[in-house]
């Protein structure tokens, strides 16, 4: 089991599904990276622990071992003099060093089963915490960019779009009679040099119709 089990509905968690079943998923990713974040620290705090205690223990297996072979030497000393009943008795230590010994080694043996565990969750939640701050990043970018979109539609539906365009065409209705008012003005009020014009063409057409008015009586006269 981890040694942080109260946190494996995140290590074993599915970040997608969390996100798909949640309202806000901004929000969920975040407090997601935040609980990840606060698990690591004490993860790590857990592992320094359990490290400080593997250096400790170790210590002590290394004393008792020590211990029991100090007793085994006392054991033989005392037996070399003759003096079983003392042997008997640093035998007793010996055998008691021993034990603490083997028991303080199995803790041993356990702190570094559980620090490989811990090793392998810190691996697995730094892997979810990348994946949560990758997803992060896309949603803050997604969010954005629907804000945006939805205050243009919000605009286009405040603006009366089809309004403003008729008061468009009013506008352009009225300065079409405004410019056909200016321009009616000018008619019948023609410059001198139009009316001078005028009458060098009035005197042409006299000059060509009494040419005509000539022929024709020329013609008259020949065919009496």
């Amino acid at each position: 089991m981890s040694i942080f089990s109260r946190f494996s509905d995140i290590i074993n968690a599915n970040i997608n599904s969390i996100l798909d079943k949640a309202e806000d998923p901004e929000k969920m990713v975040r407090l997601i990276i935040q609980e990840m974040e606060e698990t690591l620290v004490e993860v790590r705090t857990q592992s320094a622990k359990l490290i400080a205690d593997k250096k400790e223990i170790a210590r002590k297996v290394e004393k008792t071992r020590k211990e029991s072979d100090d007793w085994e030497s006392k054991a033989a000393v005392a037996l070399s003099k003759g003096r079983e009943d003392l042997a008997r008795a640093a035998l007793r230590e010996k055998t008691n060093a021993l034990e603490e010994s083997n028991a303080l080694a199995m803790d041993l043996e356990q702190i570094e089963s559980n620090l490989q565990k811990l090793s392998a969750d810190i691996g697995q939640l730094q892997t979810k915490l990348t994946d949560a701050k990758t997803r992060q990043k896309a949603l803050i970018l997604r969010g954005k960019t629907a804000q945006s979109r939805m205050g243009v539609k919000r605009q286009l539906h405040d603006v009366d779009i089809d309004g403003a365009m008729s008061r468009f065409d009013t506008y352009e209705r009225k300065l079409d009679d405004m410019e056909g008012e200016i321009e009616s003005y000018d008619l019948g009020q023609q410059s001198l040099s139009n009316e001078i014009a005028d009458l060098e063409s009035n005197e042409k057409v006299d000059a060509e119709l009494a040419a005509l008015k000539a022929r024709l009586s020329g013609n008259g006269e020949s065919a009496k």
